[in-house]
């Protein structure tokens, strides 16, 4: 079997795994660049029968699963992936499967970013190397309102180490129920409310399109000058024209990002040259732990595949 393993941007997937047991009877090749087009990603795949894929970074569409007519099996990291046309893959037979995932590694990123921005490190670490000494004054936590949009699995850990800090804690999402917000000493909320009293916003909540452009010009308008806004979520959950003009006009503080509309980011994108906004490149899943669950279950995807055995299914998503 020909299995393409794609994205592994640091090409690290096969070495995660002992690969030994599939020698014999699998060909792998590893794509660890993103692909420059769809027709890039019809041609370079054509010939595989099975693809081990990270949850979206490359999409999975109807043109490209009706043109890799060797396709039997699609396998993803996460048990949700919006980027594979499951109607398509369904209507081809092609199975799609998925694996555990690990919440703690993005709620840990998310307190990186805030205290990157509370703490002004952006600024700090760059004046540092170029000879500089205490250029700014940071914001301490303690006190402060968290408001944090999507009480799930990594919302849940982000309200702990928030009420660790000392702050006060509201939620909000379409969602949540009291009795969920009560069990975790959090206060809920609506939306306006969250949005005009919170000095740090944090968004945990899955993409979809109830979500998609759930912050814009408005939302923005409502919250307080010196808000700082995280998203290790989903770009396109916030609006990013709208971000970037509230960044450029001081609408609000600073913003911490983990996500965009457009992956990688490209290298003249606005939001690079924003002194107040705090980039990183899609690092929230990214560790040694996480990887390890995903291709350590991918592969035992695979190899129950090969033997006809029970897999992980994914979610189907409406």
């Amino acid at each position: 079997m020909k299995v393409a393993i794609l994205d592994d941007y640091q090409n690290v997937s096969l070495d995660m795994i002992d690969t030994d047991n599939f020698k014999k009877i699998c060909q792998f090749q590893v794509f660890n660049q993103p692909f420059e087009s769809e027709q890039q990603v019809i041609e370079q795949l054509k010939d595989f029968e099975a693809l081990l894929i990270m949850r979206e970074r490359t999409p999975i569409t109807k043109n490209i699963i009706n043109n890799l007519k060797n396709l039997k099996i699609i396998i993803t990291s996460g048990m949700i992936n919006r980027s594979i046309d499951q109607a398509t893959a369904k209507e081809r037979k092609i199975l799609i499967c998925g694996t555990e995932s690990n919440p703690n590694p993005t709620a840990e990123l998310t307190w990186a970013l805030i205290l990157g921005l509370a703490r002004n490190l952006r600024e700090e670490t760059e004046n540092m190397y170029q000879g500089y000494w205490q250029t700014s004054i940071g914001l301490e936590l303690k006190g402060k309102t968290i408001g944090i949009i999507g009480l799930g699995k990594i919302g849940k850990q982000v309200a702990k180490i928030a009420l660790a800090f000392g702050m006060n804690v509201i939620a909000w999402s379409e969602n949540l129920k009291l009795s969920t917000a009560t069990e975790n000493n959090v206060l809920a909320v609506t939306k306006e409310e969250l949005l005009q009293k919170s000095d740090i916003i944090t968004i945990h909540t899955v993409l979809s399109s109830r979500t998609r452009n759930l912050i814009t010009k408005k939302e923005f308008s409502m919250m307080q000058s010196h808000t700082l806004l995280i998203n290790t979520s989903r770009g396109p959950i916030v609006n990013e024209l709208d971000l970037i003009e509230a960044l450029e006009k001081n609408t609000i503080h600073g913003a911490g990002l983990d996500v965009y509309d457009i992956e990688p980011l490209p290298e003249n994108h606005k939001l690079r040259f924003l002194a107040n906004a705090f980039l990183l490149p899609h690092l929230g899943y990214v560790t040694k732990e996480n990887y390890q669950l995903f291709y350590e279950q991918m592969f035992q995807n695979l190899e129950a595949f090969l033997q006809n055995k029970p897999i992980r299914i994914i979610e189907t998503i409406n």
